[in-house]
């Protein structure tokens, strides 16, 4: 069946991000699906020519990677307007200019696509309209709980997109494949058998004049609050019977409504630091307070990491690692599964008995997991070997991934409204203890792989 006529209309289209990820997306996503009616409508609040507008759209578009001749007739159908997206006339005017059903692409600050949202509640809509919200989706419980009851008030749960690009990395949707259709995996995936699960997103990168946005947020909300509890979702997951968007995403609701901070301790299970000055292959890099754009006063933190525990039968007693820091030694960014050593292993087998280890690569896309075998030589003695394997990548990119799924009305790959409640709920005594200072900042060294004190979470 064909797709109904759409048209893309980009809330925020002078921004960084509708040129470095939602326009190359979208001419990926073009580009592998001839079959999508698509018009472009761009909206930013600064005056732009129609010249100028379509040379951005051909240079991000070449961007993407595709021949742009193909797409030569979006480009030059495709309009910006110079108008206020809170203003009731003004949106009017833009949903009358759309040949198809329209798809809201709010690429605007929080606090600004809250008031376009309170507009469009007030407004009659067109039949279909979808709405897709950038992250973080409210700043606490209580505000994502008030956005959510604002939304639900005017449009349908399927038509709103909650866009958490991670959800649309290949390697977290190869998760499901890997859990579930190999029976050695799935039959061990619990407490029984996995020691402790962890997932890290180490960057070697620093602020990168982020500091508008990353200031207020820090590492916990931008990373941990948001794309590693998605992670989490889908690895803590009971099997869904289908890969239906309901069967799916109440599959994630479910894991993260048995997730809580372990021991409900923020001071045993989390803890946190800013980096100072250092050094990035070759480059020298800032301590992050004397970074342009940051106020040393707020205490936001660089480097997060928080212990979880999913309570339930598959996962009690098993902690959930989640990290996530800037200016580090190395791009680390991993699942790594640590099963449980076997309960006897039989006298005169010697050598190398560490545990076994699933390491799935978040970027790039790769797979190894840890074994011991017989060694060389003396075929009583344990070694160790590595199986790896490349993990399919998607011939779209992420933001093609997510587009896909707004322009086509499918909203599996959007976090649903009770999960972005959820995962407030699960950070919400980690910031309340971090605003209080009962937890210590640390500092570490740019360039270093974290604080030299810092131990295996969970601590005693």
């Amino acid at each position: 069946m064909t797709s109904p006529r759409r048209t893309l209309v980009i809330l925020g289209a002078s921004g960084d991000l509708t040129a470095r990820l939602l326009l190359p997306g979208l001419a990926q996503l073009l580009d592998s699906r001839p079959d999508l009616e698509v018009d472009l409508i761009g909206v930013g609040s600064e005056p732009m020519t129609a010249s100028a507008w379509h040379k951005r759209v051909t240079a991000s578009f070449t961007a993407g990677g595709i021949d742009v001749r193909k797409q030569a007739g979006v480009i030059s159908a495709s309009r910006y307007f110079d108008a206020d997206a809170t203003s009731a006339a003004d949106l009017a005017m833009i949903l009358e200019a759309c040949p198809g059903i329209p798809a809201l692409y709010f690429a605007l600050p929080p606090a600004v696509t809250e008031r376009v949202c309170e507009t469009l509640a007030t407004m009659r809509l067109p039949r279909g309209i979808v709405l897709a919200l950038e992250k973080p989706f409210g700043t606490d419980l209580r505000s994502a709980q008030a956005l959510n009851r604002l939304l639900a008030g005017f449009l349908p749960e399927r038509q709103i997109h909650r866009v958490d690009h991670f959800l649309a990395k290949s390697t977290v949707l190869n998760i499901l494949g890997l859990r579930f259709a190999n029976r050695v995996f799935e039959q061990s995936w619990n407490a029984t058998n996995i020691e402790r699960v962890e997932i890290g997103y180490d960057e070697s990168l620093g602020l990168e004049s982020r500091a508008g946005y990353y200031d207020h947020a820090g590492a916990l909300t931008d990373m941990i609050q948001s794309h590693l509890l998605q992670v989490l979702a889908v690895v803590a997951m009971e099997p869904p019977s289908t890969l239906d968007s309901d069967d799916l995403r109440g599959a994630m609701a479910q894991a993260l409504r048995a997730t809580r901070l372990w021991e409900n301790s923020p001071q045993a299970a989390t803890r946190r630091a800013r980096y100072t000055a250092g050094e990035i292959d070759g480059k020298r890099l800032p301590a992050y307070v004397k970074e342009p754009g940051v106020d040393p006063s707020r205490g936001t933190e660089t480097l997060a990491e928080i212990a979880l525990a999913v309570n339930n039968w598959r996962w009690a007693g098993v902690p959930f690692i989640l990290r996530s820091g800037k200016a580090l030694a190395d791009d680390d960014k991993a699942i790594v599964i640590t099963f449980k050593p076997v309960p006897h292993l039989p006298t005169g087998l010697t050598g190398t008995t560490g545990a076994t280890q699933l390491r799935i690569a978040l970027d790039p896309h790769l797979m190894h997991l840890d074994l011991n075998v017989n060694g060389e030589g003396d075929p009583f003695a344990l070694d160790r070997v590595t199986l790896s394997a490349t993990m399919q990548d998607s011939a779209l990119g992420a933001y093609g991934e997510v587009l896909e799924g707004i322009l086509t009305g499918d909203p599996t790959l959007s976090v649903r409204g009770d999960v972005a409640e959820e995962c407030w709920r699960i950070v919400g005594p980690v910031l309340a203890a971090w605003r209080k200072d009962a937890v210590p900042l640390d500092n570490y060294r740019a360039g270093s792989a974290g604080p030299r004190s810092w131990k295996q979470l969970p601590t005693a």
